[in-house]
């Protein structure tokens, strides 16, 4: 497709689902004026549900061309509505592709720090390893490690300490987990989490944070 050159909002903000995308797509970077794209604009006007099975990595891989459009800057609300209304194919689409995986669950991990609630962990010192199925780690795993010490929570992708608790999962049910769509309970006893260790605390794992609720 043909680069075109986008210099402001117009004719980009005013587009809606697949043509949105496709016009993301064919946005050069080089040619845009900073502050042109602000990415919630863009995220707040996509609704997964009404884009096609393999339009929500299109989207992702299009954000992730333009600096300006990172999902870093996305807010929090708007992230757990783009997550949460995907389809499992739409997720299953964004994992099947490494770059997007990695860049997907690195922004979740990123965003665990500012969603501790520093009330219930001020006295908690505990680590977690989370395993990643389909990964390129030892064992296909992808794995994070979150240390929650005394009301915060550090990201590590060394395993530095020793773990309370071990979480395997797969990438589109551990989205599903973090947005609400799912719960620890229901995907223990469906057998698409796996836990080692301190099982009470894994249950309540969620309560220590302030995850943002889809609207």
């Amino acid at each position: 497709m043909d680069n075109i050159e986008v210099t402001s909002t117009d004719g980009i903000t005013g587009l809606r689902g697949t043509a949105l995308i496709e016009a993301l797509e064919r946005l050069d970077p080089a040619g845009l004026a900073a502050g042109a794209l602000d990415v919630n604009d863009v995220v707040a006007v996509i609704d997964p549900k009404e884009i096609g099975k393999d339009d929500f990595r299109r989207l992702l891989a299009a954000l992730s061309r333009v600096p300006s459009l990172d999902l870093g800057k996305v807010a929090p609300a708007h992230f757990a509505n783009l997550v949460s209304r995907a389809s499992k194919t739409q997720l299953d689409n964004v994992v099947a592709e490494r770059p997007l995986r990695e860049r997907l669950l690195d922004e979740i991990f990123g965003r665990m720090g500012s969603h501790i609630r520093p009330d219930r962990a001020k006295n908690l010192h505990a680590v977690v390893r989370w395993r990643l199925s389909g990964g390129v780690g030892d064992g296909g795993y992808d794995r994070y490690e979150t240390v929650i010490s005394h009301g915060s929570c550090a990201v590590n992708r060394d395993m530095r300490e020793k773990a309370k608790v071990t979480i395997t999962i797969g990438p589109t049910d551990f989205f599903k987990l973090i947005t609400h769509q799912s719960t620890p309970a229901v995907l223990f006893v469906t057998g698409k989490i796996k836990v080692k260790g301190d099982l009470a605390f894994a249950a309540g794992l969620i309560g220590f944070f302030d995850l943002p609720k889809p609207s």
